[in-house]
């Protein structure tokens, strides 16, 4: 199940999820938006590699706004800190957004139970978008979730900025194991 935009007000009131900054008129009928932060990160490699860190630069989004250009990948931040030991967020694009060919979150939709921070937007266009800090590109879901919980510890924890890929990590771990 989903939560209301009503039940995602009284849940954080009531503890049970987090999402601070709060603005009121954020809220949705079953979502919350979020609001693009200050920065962010574009690779700088032609090829990146999941077996290692891969370069790039961060970008400071100036107040007139930033173009995105298609064929990269561009990772921003929620100003939001969202997260719930008790429900499961998932990230979408907002439809305003979508319908200017913002990809917002396209894949990895799905914020774990028990991860708090700021969300990362990876952002893609399909032609030349301006756009600015504090833009509300993407929306946030809570689900209800089933059986006991195995809350998130992972890497990405307490997240601040826009955080690049660390998959490489993974694969390292890999091959500890074996």
């Amino acid at each position: 199940m989903i939560l209301t935009g009503p039940e995602i007000v009284r849940e954080r009131e009531a503890g049970r999820l987090t999402i601070e900054p709060f603005d009121a008129a954020q809220v949705n009928p079953n979502s919350y938006n979020l609001t693009l932060g200050p920065t962010l990160v574009v690779y700088t490699g032609t090829v990146l590699d999941t077996r290692r860190p891969n370069d790039f630069e961060t970008l400071e989004i100036p107040e007139q706004g930033i173009v995105l250009e298609p064929d990269r990948i561009y990772l921003g931040a929620s100003v939001e800190v969202i997260g719930s030991d008790h429900y499961v967020p998932l990230m979408h694009s907002r439809s305003g957004s979508a319908r200017l060919g913002i990809y917002s979150h396209v894949t990895a939709d799905l914020i774990d139970q028990g991860s708090h921070g700021q969300l990362t937007h990876q952002l893609r266009v399909v032609q030349r978008v301006k756009v600015y800090a504090g833009v509300s590109l993407a929306q946030v879901d809570f689900r209800r979730v089933q059986g006991d919980p195995m809350l998130y510890r992972g890497k990405y924890q307490g997240s601040r900025g826009p955080q690049p890929s660390q998959i490489h990590l993974d694969t390292a771990a890999l091959r500890t194991a074996a």
